[in-house]
């Protein structure tokens, strides 16, 4: 038999079984929904509303990145699948019979989380926190933030007193919120000086800052893990490097030994910035390209928060 003829009866033997296959899969959503019922919607909907909550809660934490990496083995467990190959897909087969074991291990802060708040009878409050739409950003009160964080940087660097800002990205930092004490006050250099005032409780943390409001200071860093440092990085830089690493969050520091400006960004270290390359990071980052300087803010730059 000629290649071509074999080639023609394969072809029709693949589209006559994909052809079975769909027919199959649309008979049994055919029969899925004669038996469909009342029970059946709230089954849905109730497995619906808990991965949105447990997502709001995770998406809250750094521990989204772990999601993120999650889904991903998932993609290629189902295509080592697909593709026969033996060794991965025994290797996959093993991670994913201990899921369960692993879920609990990774988000156990997060379960935490959920228990202690149902046990304290705060069950009402959390789940309204979490169905919370959120806030949206401002484009020129952006710019406001903006101003006041690195004027106030300025005269802090001047006069060599000790800061870190954190200005919070895609990556929510509410375990590092905890940590501190929530302000949420409209940013302005006189309020960004007097956290940072040396006789003030809470200098020696960091000041978060979420959207365009102060929303937390004295709040505790972790420290990066990098050995090969200069001897000349106190305590608040490794503190900046450290949680750029572990998030998309911008991170200034200034010195009150060198009266410098610093900024770290995904685990790298920039040393004595001006406030111009200051401004310039955060009108990058935060303000949108078509939007100038002259321009009057009309619509508002969307982003989620809890």
């Amino acid at each position: 038999m000629p290649l071509f003829d074999l080639f023609i009866q394969f072809r029709f033997r693949y589209l006559k079984n994909l052809g079975n296959s769909i027919i199959d899969f649309f008979s049994q959503i055919k029969g899925l929904f004669r038996t469909f019922g009342i029970i059946d919607v709230v089954d849905i909907l109730f497995v619906a509303i808990v991965i949105y909550l447990v997502v709001r809660v995770i998406r809250e934490t750094r521990a989204m990145q772990l999601i993120k990496g999650f889904l991903l083995l998932t993609i290629v467990y189902l295509v080592v699948t697909f593709l026969g190959m033996g060794a991965s897909s025994y290797i996959m087969r093993m991670i994913f019979n201990n899921i369960l074991i692993i879920l609990v291990i990774l988000f156990g802060p997060e379960i935490r989380k959920i228990l202690e708040q149902v046990g304290k009878g705060k069950a009402t409050n959390f789940v309204k926190e979490l169905f919370n739409s959120g806030v949206a950003i401002d484009v020129a009160e952006m710019k406001q933030t903006i101003d006041a964080t690195c004027k106030s940087c300025a005269e802090m660097a001047d006069a060599k007193i000790g800061a870190l800002i954190v200005f919070e990205n895609e990556t929510l930092l509410g375990d590092i919120i905890a940590s501190g004490t929530v302000v949420d006050a409209v940013p302005s250099k006189e309020i960004i000086g007097n956290i940072f005032y040396p006789k003030s409780p809470l200098h020696d943390g960091a000041m978060v800052i979420r959207g365009n409001s102060i929303y937390a200071a004295g709040c505790i860093l972790p420290l990066t893990k990098n050995n090969n440092l200069s001897s000349q990085l106190g305590t608040r830089h490794r503190a900046a490097l450290g949680l750029s690493e572990q998030s998309d969050a911008i991170v200034f520091v200034v010195s009150e030994e060198r009266g410098e400006i610093s900024c770290a960004v995904n685990g790298t270290l920039r040393r004595d910035i001006s406030t111009g390359d200051m401004r310039d990071i955060l009108t990058q980052q935060y303000i949108p390209d078509t939007f100038s300087s002259d321009d009057k803010i009309i619509s508002k730059l969307k982003r989620r928060f809890k």
